[in-house]
């Protein structure tokens, strides 16, 4: 069982520099089928505070980007994004989607990367303590447990640690985040896989039950303190100012967690 522990802009450093548009496209396909399914599954609008986020950067001339986040009945906030140079081994692409304090269900969590070789990540955001709450545990992570050891033993995916501790404190106990080589079996596996985690997603949110009014404000409230720990506190940001300096990197963070929305929550 091989481990990755390292920074991401040290594994960009220390790589040589290539074209990876063909990856990248790959994965923006990828993202695009998933968000499919989701459109096709919630009512969501276009947070107009990330309407200037549609284009960004010099992109196809150099480093550039995408940003677009959605609200609506059912979702808090969901993310559709992609930053990088891939003419210059680096693509970074997200698919998040926080759900409403309606029910419990686990939060989604999509990350593709390339550096150049690639790199995903994909989780289930827990809503409660799941060493208080063990019933949360097996209703939702339990299951995937079996399918997460088989890809942990997988010698083609190396397992990724971040050096952030934080970051390690975020993850679930069946949180998919691996380093691979960027051959047809391995994107097929990760394809298979993100589709498999979207189709299961999908199926908690209709089987899941009402959260009691007088609990959903206190969920709302640490819905966004959680996501906006994870944005702020993710090391890959450094990647971001590299690109396009602290102020536009610190307007992309605000725009994952919401920090300049302008649509109400639900």
């Amino acid at each position: 069982m091989a481990e990755t522990l390292r920074h991401v802009e040290d594994m960009v450093d220390d790589s040589p520099i290539i074209d990876v548009h063909d990856t990248f496209h790959r994965f923006q396909e990828l993202l695009a089928a998933l968000k499919a399914k989701i459109d096709a599954r919630f009512e969501t609008t276009r947070d107009p505070s990330t309407l200037e986020l549609e284009s960004y950067g010099g992109y196809p001339d150099g480093p550039g980007g995408s940003l677009a986040a959605y609200s609506g009945p059912e979702v808090d906030w969901m993310v559709h994004s992609w930053i990088g140079n891939p003419s210059a081994s680096f693509a970074n692409l997200h698919l998040t989607v926080w759900l409403g304090p309606q029910v419990k269900v686990p939060h989604l969590g999509i990350a593709l990367l390339v550096w150049p070789e690639g790199w995903f990540y994909v989780d289930s955001v827990p809503r409660v303590n799941m060493v208080e709450d063990g019933e949360y545990y097996d209703k939702y992570y339990e299951p995937a447990n079996e399918q997460w050891l088989e890809r942990r033993a997988d010698p083609e995916f190396e397992y990724f640690i971040s050096r952030a501790g934080f970051i390690r404190a975020s993850l679930s106990p069946t949180a998919y985040c691996y380093s691979f080589g960027r051959s047809d079996r391995n994107l097929d596996i990760v394809s298979q896989v993100t589709h498999d985690h979207v189709d299961r997603w999908l199926r908690w949110v209709d089987e899941a039950e009402k959260v009691p009014e007088s609990e959903q404000a206190a969920l709302r409230a640490t819905d966004e303190r959680i996501r906006r720990n994870i944005a702020d506190r993710d090391p890959a940001n450094v990647m971001g100012v590299r690109l396009f300096g602290q102020e536009t990197t610190d307007k992309l963070v605000r725009a994952l967690w919401g920090g300049d929305r302008k649509l109400p929550r639900p």
